[in-house]
């Protein structure tokens, strides 16, 4: 029979017990990272498991396009009104040259000239179509545009009432297939090349007329709009 262990040896036994179990749990405590349970099981759930591999974020284009345009082209965007809350913005370069931020558009057409070889803005104006007299002030504000200049049209609200036949006259020579069909409040926006030609495959043009049945907005018709890429002339 073996010996029991005395009671004074077996205070001693259980007090070194004691102090190298709390040593092993202080070095365990040490090695292990400070972080939630739940992380460290969720770290350990995750071993193994195939890597989530997420697509990157698109890189914003000129004037919000969906892809780029070449380096020898210029960007451009044309958006009508549409509503009595949605302002017309003329985007160009990814430069707005007219919109509600600048606060440099208002009812009827807006137009913009860009210096086709620098690229840069010559002039913007606006031109009230449904109170006053506009057309003259128009047609010689686009008759002063130089040879090889861009112009950019864009309506917000009305743009037709107080149109008359010379200024129709103007923007058809300019090469505007739709400058005619305006009515009341119809969504319009134009391209125009002054003294050279645009590529034919270059979108132009458009209009949106305003349909009781199909308005957007009560009594408006939806905002239109057109981008596209422009080549640069040839150095």
């Amino acid at each position: 029979m073996r010996p029991l262990i005395s009671g004074p040896l077996k205070v001693v036994f259980l007090v070194l017990a004691s102090l190298c179990a709390w040593y092993s749990g202080y070095l365990l405590a040490e090695l292990i990272p400070d972080a939630p349970l739940s992380s460290a099981a969720y770290s350990i759930h995750s071993i193994g498991e195939r890597p989530v591999l997420k697509a990157p974020v698109p890189k914003r284009q000129k004037c919000d396009h969906w892809t780029p345009c070449p380096s020898d082209t210029y960007a451009y965007r044309l958006l009508s009104g549409g509503g009595i809350n949605k302002y017309a913005k003329i985007c160009f370069e990814d430069n707005l040259l007219m919109g509600e931020k600048l606060g440099n558009v208002a009812r009827g057409i807006n137009i913009a000239i860009v210096n086709y070889v620098t690229g840069n803005v010559t002039a913007t104006q606006r031109f009230d179509m449904y109170e006053g007299d506009n057309s003259g002030p128009m047609i010689k504000f686009i008759q002063s545009a130089p040879p090889k200049s861009l112009l950019f049209m864009v309506t917000y609200d009305d743009g037709s009432t107080r149109l008359n036949d010379d200024a129709k006259n103007a923007i058809e020579e300019l090469g505007s297939k739709e400058i005619r069909n305006m009515k009341f409040r119809s969504s319009w926006v134009f391209l125009a090349a002054k003294g050279f030609e645009l590529p034919s495959e270059i979108q132009r043009e458009k209009i949106n007329h305003s349909d009781t049945k199909n308005n957007r907005y009560s009594g408006w018709p939806a905002e239109i709009q057109i981008e596209g890429c422009i080549p640069k002339e040839p150095s």
